[in-house]
């Protein structure tokens, strides 16, 4: 089943559980995958609905923050709601060491010497890592080990 399969199955099923808060986070994730595929005019395969989600969870992360900051725990708490909805759909986190053993492969793969070939490292992470660990993360780390 695809990931967009799975959000179309999951938005019927709080339909019926009559879930309002799970649902609008639902649809929120599924507008956005939907407005992505109208822009660009392509159906989106699953590494592309990962992206979206993706997006959509570093901007919950952001928000969270600066709510805190502001003191608005009730804004706060609904976006750690909708932070803990979109999670369910991202695959399992990657490991310290499996992170860092794909940041080895990746230079190695890539044949990357200095911090100028960051570019070609990324390219060759992004597919295997998106979803999984925080890019400014991933970036930081080969900066790290390439500089």
């Amino acid at each position: 089943m695809s990931l967009k399969q799975r959000l179309d199955e999951d938005v019927k099923a709080a339909m019926r559980a009559r879930d309002r808060d799970r649902l609008g986070t639902l649809r929120l994730i599924t507008a956005a995958i939907k407005q992505r595929e109208v822009d660009e005019r392509i159906t989106l395969d699953d590494a592309q609905v990962l992206a979206v989600i993706d997006k959509m969870v570093k901007q919950r992360r952001e928000s969270i923050a600066q709510f805190d900051a502001a003191g608005r725990t009730d804004l706060a708490d609904k976006e750690r709601a909708e932070l803990a909805i979109l999670q369910e759909f991202l695959p399992t986190p990657l490991g310290e060491d499996e992170l860092g053993q794909l940041i080895d492969e990746a230079i190695a793969a890539s044949g990357a010497q200095s911090a100028r070939d960051m570019g070609a490292v990324i390219a060759l992470l992004r597919p295997k890592v998106q979803g999984r660990a925080d890019m400014a993360d991933v970036s930081r780390r080969v900066k790290a080990r390439l500089g």
